[in-house]
């Protein structure tokens, strides 16, 4: 994506221009897009249309890199636009709109015995910058540590997938005509709960192993299929079905652990070390 612009020549020689790879800057620059525009439609009220945008973002940001990889043109350049992108996206625009949508209602809110009038009404925006704070961090240690984790899993909740679930929210609310003014706890302790997620530990199921060629059991294959019949089953929209989904992909680092140290206790075996 990305070749150094220059390069010496030599003493009184010039400096060439070399260029960027344009295709998966492409799709890059459409998921940023996505993210200011759904920034814009926030603004403006336009809620359904905001949530969606970050849906649309999270299509071309899984797109970008595939397709480095497909036409080898992967470059530090594409990785570090990838992740400005990313901070748009998922750290800055999910935290604006359930902002607008939800939280800014807390300017208003009663005063709360132990946190004192001027702290309740600041509630709205200390968990939208959390949020946002959290992303930062999320993709920072995702840049730092890209080399030394193990690939099938995410350290901490990714940040596509906490925008999905904040996003995933709205959207849902949105179909069944609830404003947020009426959920605005319950869209703050889920924005604060996207936002922590993302900073933690927790191990989260990456999909980078799946090969589509391996064969899997039957009992898999049969797995498979009443996850998606449940899930189609318990959600009549689809924006009800992807908040659903998110929410379950959030709550399976929290289950993973509780497992992993369920089967360590059973095992005599001390608990494991967080990664570095």
């Amino acid at each position: 994506m990305y070749e150094p612009r220059e390069k010496w020549l030599g003493k009184g020689g010039r400096f060439r221009r070399r260029g960027i790879y344009w295709l998966p800057n492409l799709f890059t620059t459409v998921a940023l897009f996505a993210g200011f525009f759904s920034i814009v439609q926030a603004m403006n009220g336009h809620f359904e249309q905001s949530a969606l945008a970050i849906f649309v973002a999270m299509v071309f940001d899984g797109l970008d890199g595939r397709v480095a990889r497909f036409t080898h043109t992967q470059s530090a350049f594409g990785a570090e636009y990838d992740s400005l992108a990313d901070m748009v996206s998922f750290g800055v625009a999910p935290a604006l709109v359930i902002y607008v949508w939800a939280l800014k209602d807390f300017s208003s809110a009663q005063n709360i015995p132990l946190l004192g009038a001027w702290l309740t009404t600041k509630l709205g925006w200390v968990a939208a910058f959390i949020y946002c704070a959290c992303a930062a961090l999320r993709l920072a240690r995702f840049n730092t540590n890209i080399d030394v984790v193990d690939k099938r899993f995410f350290q901490g909740l990714p940040s596509p997938a906490a925008a999905a679930l904040v996003a995933g929210m709205v959207w849902a609310f949105n179909e069944y005509q609830v404003r947020g003014t009426e959920v605005k706890w319950l869209a703050w302790a889920l924005t604060m709960f996207a936002g922590i997620t993302m900073v933690t530990n927790l191990k989260y199921y990456s999909g980078k192993d799946i090969n589509p060629r391996k064969s899997v059991s039957f009992p898999v294959v049969v797995a498979i299929a009443l996850a998606v019949v449940a899930l189609v089953a318990v959600s009549s929209t689809l924006p009800e079905m992807l908040f659903m989904l998110f929410l379950s992909y959030a709550a399976s680092g929290y289950a993973l652990a509780v497992w992993d140290r369920a089967g360590r206790k059973r095992r005599g075996e001390p608990p494991a070390a967080p990664p570095s």
